[in-house]
């Protein structure tokens, strides 16, 4: 027993030398490491005080220490930035959901201005700024080199005033100019209407309206429509939405979700995870849906797109989401600023993340490009085609009754605003005759 004793406090003995020895070495790295982050502050002052004393015009000494601190941040990450008084309180009325602009979500791409998405109905979007383009001018001065608040900053103006954006378009083979007056932005979170016997939720944005939008205009269409019984189903419609707050991802998501994981986040520190599960309750009530996303999509649509297709609930149809998957924290600063810093990455439930990758479709339908004017070489106008009930003196069904010929008529009449949506929008028509198939295929009782 002396002899196990006096092994086992050898063995501490030896550990507490042992963990002395190692943490000595540990402790100078430490201290070399915290004396080179001094000498680099001490760098950072000299050159501050050398551009205040020596540089050709006298600068604002607030102005250089803001463009310090931001030039540190969009360093990191296109989504981490210095946000001035100014801008933070522009910020928190976006997120209201009105403000003054073009109406284009922006990021930064290999030093040029990309578009993520246009917002619907604002002024970039019916001059037809697409997602996917790059600004490489603005009024004729170049982009280039400057930081992403710099770029935004010079498209900033009064409401009415006109300026004028260089584009560079995959498949154009010269840039082109595009004018645009600004314009107060009111930004509709949701929209909804029907088409056919599907319910369109067309989401824009995520801010603070976004989950009471759709809550009130889906139990308005459900109600219009008759119950849910009338309805087939449901498109989400996420394309072109450049993304918003993911509180309001997760509720909209919830949505449509009974149980199980909607998406989880992790920091740099295991313990500053956080997981978000749904809760009971679908306002859908089981109804197949459908997701559109495309380019466009971004960050929340994302996170709602990836749920949902995770969990089967929904089919995502159309092209592969922008693959924003970091999430931004936005910090108060002394002096009314404000700081967005991203702090996590967000994960699906199957435990994936998007980041640059995006969400792929089930199936990939692309948005087919047409010109003004173009029509289709194959297609007979309407005029000019007939049928038997068109020739003089025809023959009368005399099979059917009044009613059914009603019925017959109303059909065709759904089937013939079907294909005119199909001019329209392709992708939203496919979305639909995914519901109609998927409702053919239910069994009558």
């Amino acid at each position: 027993m002396k002899k196990f004793a006096m092994a086992a406090l050898g063995g501490t003995l030896a550990g507490v030398i042992a963990t002395t020895q190692i943490a000595g070495p540990l402790l100078a790295q430490e201290a070399a490491k915290s004396s080179s982050v001094y000498e680099q502050l001490d760098l950072f002052g000299d050159i501050f005080e050398r551009i205040r004393a020596q540089y050709v015009e006298e600068v604002e000494a607030g102005e250089l220490i803001e463009a310090a601190i931001d030039g540190m941040l969009t360093s990191l990450d296109p989504h981490s930035s210095y946000l001035s008084p100014d801008d933070a309180a522009q910020m928190r009325v976006q997120t209201r959901g009105e403000f003054g602009g073009l109406g284009i979500e922006v990021t930064q791409e290999e030093g040029f201005v990309k578009v993520v998405s246009p917002i619907d109905g604002t002024p970039a979007d019916e001059a037809g700024v697409e997602a996917g383009d790059f600004i490489t001018h603005v009024n004729g001065d170049s982009v280039l080199g400057l930081t992403l608040d710099e770029a935004v900053e010079m498209m900033r103006g009064p409401v009415g005033s006109e300026i004028l954006i260089t584009i560079v378009r995959e498949g154009e083979a010269e840039p082109f100019d595009i004018s645009i007056v600004r314009d107060t932005i009111k930004l509709t979170a949701v929209r909804t209407r029907t088409e056919g016997d599907t319910v369109v939720l067309r989401i824009t944005t995520f801010n603070d309206q976004t989950y009471g939008n759709l809550e009130a205009g889906l139990k308005e269409q459900i109600e219009a429509a008759g119950g849910m019984d009338k309805i087939n189903g449901i498109v989400v419609d996420l394309r072109n939405n450049p993304g918003g707050l993911l509180t309001q991802a997760i509720r909209v998501s919830d949505a449509f979700l009974d149980e199980g994981e909607i998406v989880s986040t992790r920091g740099r520190e295991i313990q500053d995870g956080e997981r978000f599960n749904a809760t009971e309750g679908d306002l859908a009530e089981g109804k197949p849906i459908v997701v559109l996303i495309n380019g466009g999509s971004a960050s929340a649509s994302e996170i709602v797109a990836g749920a949902l297709q995770d969990h089967r609930r929904a089919i995502v149809v159309g092209t592969k989401s922008f693959g924003k998957g970091s999430v931004q924290t936005v910090m108060p600063l002394r002096g009314d600023g404000a700081m967005r810093l991203t702090t996590a990455r967000y994960y699906t439930p199957s435990g994936r993340s998007i980041q640059a990758l995006g969400v792929s479709p089930d199936i990939v339908v692309q948005q087919p490009r047409t010109r003004p004017g173009e029509e289709d070489e194959d297609e007979t106008p309407a005029r000019l085609r007939r049928s038997e009930a068109d020739l003089r003196g025809s023959l009368n069904n005399d099979s059917l009754s009044e009613d059914e010929i009603k019925q017959i008529e109303a059909d065709r009449a759904k089937a013939e605003a079907a294909a005119a949506l199909r001019e329209e929008d392709y992708q939203l028509a496919y979305a639909i005759d995914i519901l109609k198939g998927l409702n053919a295929l239910v069994p009558v009782e």
